[in-house]
């Protein structure tokens, strides 16, 4: 831990900046900093980053790939909540249901089956619907009009637990635009609570660029990679 902590010495600092702007996004929308996690994207770093960042206090951790996911977890402190944040192939989906304890990118009926398929009986995985807001053809995500259906057959199945939705907002765009788009996805999570006579609790949205706009629209999951851990090197 001493080790990773003197790699990144900006870890624990830039980990207290983000969570004090947390904080004050909640309280600016008459909420609580508690009811917003901070899911720290580790991804493309080394374990020591995530060392550093476990040595300052934090616990959930976020991963865009599934073989950097499996990586990180046979090295990794035991108690890491992991969260399987990036598009998921279907072929990669039950390896994906072994590792991740939250996987927020469930966009096809087939990644849905597959995770049911690979989840252990009694071990309910939890998932959010990856919802493509913006209409964005780049972005991956199921259409809003196409959620409740997908939500439905999640509910229909025992061995996941359906926790909410999740989007990624465009790049570029105004503060006015980005808070029309997280407000559209609790919006959309509000009408399939009434539809369905459910509770989702979660709306992950939200990353260093704009997680501010994000909680002060609903979110209660803010994926934070490069605030934390600094910029990354292209692959």
């Amino acid at each position: 831990m001493e080790n990773a902590i003197a790699s990144f010495k900006h870890v624990p600092e830039n980990l207290r900046k983000v969570l004090a702007l947390i904080s004050r996004a909640a309280e600016r929308s008459g909420r609580v900093a508690s009811e917003v996690k901070l899911v720290a994207v580790s991804k493309t770093f080394p374990l020591a980053a995530l060392e550093a960042a476990y040595a300052a206090g934090q616990r959930s951790f976020g991963e865009n790939r599934v073989q950097e996911l499996a990586d990180k977890f046979e090295n990794a402190p035991k108690d890491v909540e992991w969260h399987l944040i990036g598009h998921l192939q279907t072929n990669k989906a039950s390896k994906a249901a072994k590792l991740a304890d939250v996987i927020h990118s469930v966009d096809s009926p087939r990644v849905l089956e597959k995770i049911a398929g690979a989840t252990e009986p009694g071990r309910e995985r939890t998932i959010l619907l990856e919802v493509n807001i913006s209409g964005e053809s780049t972005k991956y995500g199921v259409s809003p009009d196409a959620t409740e259906e997908l939500a439905e057959r999640a509910l229909a199945n025992r061995n996941v637990k359906l926790g909410g939705l999740m989007t990624m907002a465009p790049f570029g765009i105004s503060e006015r635009e980005l808070r029309g788009v997280f407000s559209s996805l609790r919006v959309l999570r509000d009408s399939l609570e009434v539809k369905l006579g459910i509770t989702l609790p979660e709306l992950s949205m939200g990353m260093s660029s704009d997680f501010e706009q994000a909680i002060q629209e609903g979110a209660t999951m803010v994926r934070v990679g490069t605030a934390i851990f600094g910029t990354r090197t292209p692959r």
